[in-house]
């Protein structure tokens, strides 16, 4: 069986005059968490409402699970639980009302399931409470236990921890993995809090204008991001050797551009500068490198002269 849930192929979006998406190739696959970032009108949302049915593409394909017509995807959207921007709750009603409003429409036969779901999100003992009083953390994370009430093989939430204190935060995302882990939960998640989602998604999509900038893995951008020294010198060989031999350190890396990047001596990089000098090693480039994932995102879309808002 295939591990791919969902295929984009040249997904394009427009409005008007507006390119909201512009030929978005896209795999999603199966048991990752893979964290979207984009600036605001950079097309997360609008490419989140394309798989979910909330809107049609002007021209592409997408697949999901292999299948692609109409009549297809929807049923296949069946698998799917999400939240995009607000939740639409029913003020008036209790946590579990609006839970129980929503299994009835989905068809869902299990009453017990909402207290199941409200327990996981850590609404449980909300009681006779009306929505209309919570807080817009607790709002949010009655949209996830909505959006799990289908116990979803597909899990996107636009924003989810949106409103949430420090301690809630950290609760979201402890769901997210234990969901992600214990059910084998496929999750696709946007948030404008970047370091949150470093801590949370295996996956990174970039979208930038529309355009999808970069898809790369936890493991490739924590390499890309830890903090180094980045050493440049005429003979990196021989460099490679003075670091082993002089300053007893194994931990590096030289890289195909012949670039050094040592992860001992961050703080003494006068140290490192002398040795190589000592052993007559030209050096035309030493600095102390490593971004943040913000850091990242704004190198990718040409710094932060482009950035339109605080969030992305």
């Amino acid at each position: 069986m295939s591990s791919i849930i969902l295929q984009a192929h040249s997904l394009t979006k427009k409005y008007r005059h507006t390119v909201a998406l512009d030929h978005i190739d896209l795999q999603i696959e199966k048991g990752k968490i893979y964290g979207f970032i984009g600036q605001n009108g950079a097309g997360k949302t609008t490419f989140l409402r394309l798989v979910t049915g909330l809107a049609f593409q002007t021209s592409g394909t997408l697949d999901l699970w292999g299948k692609s017509s109409a009549k297809d995807l929807q049923e296949q959207r069946k698998r799917i639980g999400c939240m995009i921007e607000t939740p639409a709750l029913f003020p008036a009603m209790t946590a579990y009302q609006n839970m129980e409003i929503q299994r009835i429409q989905r068809g869902i036969p299990d009453k017990a399931v909402i207290e199941k779901t409200l327990n996981m999100v850590g609404l449980k003992d909300t009681g006779k409470k009306s929505v209309r009083n919570f807080s817009l953390g607790m709002r949010q994370r009655l949209g996830i236990a909505i959006a799990l009430l289908n116990t979803p093989e597909f899990l996107i939430l636009d924003e989810p921890i949106n409103g949430l204190d420090p301690a809630g935060i950290v609760e979201v995302r402890n769901l997210l993995k234990s969901l992600n882990k214990e059910y084998g939960m496929t999750i696709l998640v946007s948030s404008h809090i970047l370091e949150e989602l470093y801590q949370t998604a295996t996956e990174f999509i970039l979208i930038d204008k529309g355009k999808i900038i970069e898809e790369i893995s936890d493991q490739e951008l924590n390499e890309r991001c830890k903090r180094h020294i980045a050493i440049k010198a005429t003979d990196p060989q021989k460099a490679l050797l003075v670091l082993e031999e002089k300053l007893h350190t194994e931990n590096f890396k030289l890289l195909p551009d012949g670039t050094i990047r040592l992860y001992d001596y961050l703080d003494d990089l006068e140290k490192v500068a002398a040795v190589l000098s000592d052993e007559h090693i030209l050096v035309t480039g030493l600095s102390v490198s490593g971004d943040t994932l913000e850091d990242y995102f704004l190198s990718k879309i040409g710094g932060s002269e482009n950035v339109k808002s605080p969030k992305c």
